[in-house]
């Protein structure tokens, strides 16, 4: 069976980290057998990724229960109510564009770029809500350098699964589908950025994005794009869906500031879910030491 875990308990703390971080257990568990073989080598407990955040995770069940996934429903209670209908198996997403080696992967191929690692991160959504969220995934730059970049490859571009049949969601018009987002290619490159296949040892949940999403830390939730088909690198700055919906509310780069508000609302502070009071919103969602370098020079109130 899928181990589960209290909300309160570091995934780190049980399970034995060799038998978490095990690319073949995992992917046995995507298949829909147990995470967990019984053949358990000697553990490494306590030991989380040197990425990782320090703080409590959120539970599982608030993780899986409130959701932005638009291609599901709009409501944060949609996405867990009707994402049931997405098939993730079969799998591909397609790598193409500025790269030496462009390739259509499954998904299992990518599981095999890198060792799967467990990543606890902070989420800050731009409605003024937080999580903490223990992800199992591995870097973007696997994947990326897989491909090969050219010299012309100076971002990249990323879309969602488009199926009407499977995401009753893209009967609305709320956006102009497929779901499209996009980095700067040493943000891409960035070792915090990962792909992530799991959340709480177990398989990433339909209404959390599966099979396969970005995580970018230190960006608004949004920019995380769910679902993932197509990776595209190219030279020019891609379009991205909440840009091109609402260009003076969402920008391009859409790190986490509190300097900056947004048009509808301040920033400056942030509801953790589960928690009452709010807290302060920190800059680049407290991952300043490893990223605020990518944007020196830059006027971020300009480059929102």
């Amino acid at each position: 069976m899928l181990i589960r875990r209290p909300g309160d308990i570091l995934p780190s703390e049980i399970t034995p980290k060799d038998v978490f971080l095990n690319r073949r257990q995992f992917m046995t568990a995507a298949a829909g057998t147990a995470l967990l073989a019984g053949e358990a080598a000697a553990a490494l407990k306590g030991i989380p990724s040197r990425y990782s955040a320090s703080e409590q995770p959120n539970s599982r069940k608030e993780i899986t229960s409130y959701n932005n996934f638009y291609e599901f429903g709009t409501s944060k209670e949609d996405p867990a109510r009707n994402a049931g209908s997405l098939k993730t198996r079969p799998w591909q997403v397609v790598v193409e564009g500025e790269a030496g080696k462009p390739k259509t992967f499954g998904i299992e191929e990518i599981l095999k770029l890198a060792p799967l690692e467990e990543r606890i991160y902070r989420l800050r959504c731009v409605e003024g809500w937080s999580m903490v969220i223990p992800w199992v995934g591995i870097p973007l730059a696997s994947l990326l350098k897989a491909v090969q970049p050219t010299g012309n490859a100076k971002f990249v571009a990323f879309e969602t699964l488009n199926d009407p049949k499977q995401m009753p969601g893209l009967a609305s018009r709320v956006l102009d589908w497929p779901y499209r987002e996009g980095l700067r290619m040493d943000e891409a490159l960035h070792p915090l950025t990962i792909l992530a296949v799991g959340l709480y040892g177990e398989v990433l949940p339909n209404q959390n994005g599966a099979p396969i999403r970005l995580v970018v830390p230190w960006k608004y939730g949004f920019k995380s794009i769910k679902s993932i088909v197509r990776i595209r690198l190219q030279a020019q700055q891609p379009a991205t869906s909440w840009n091109l919906a609402a260009p003076n509310e969402y920008g391009f780069y859409s790190n986490v500031n509190p300097a900056v508000a947004h048009p509808r609302w301040s920033q400056a502070t942030e509801r953790r879910i589960g928690e009452f009071l709010k807290r302060k919103t920190l800059p680049f969602n407290g991952y300043g030491d490893q990223v605020a370098r990518l944007y020196q020079g830059m006027d971020l109130t300009r480059f929102f």
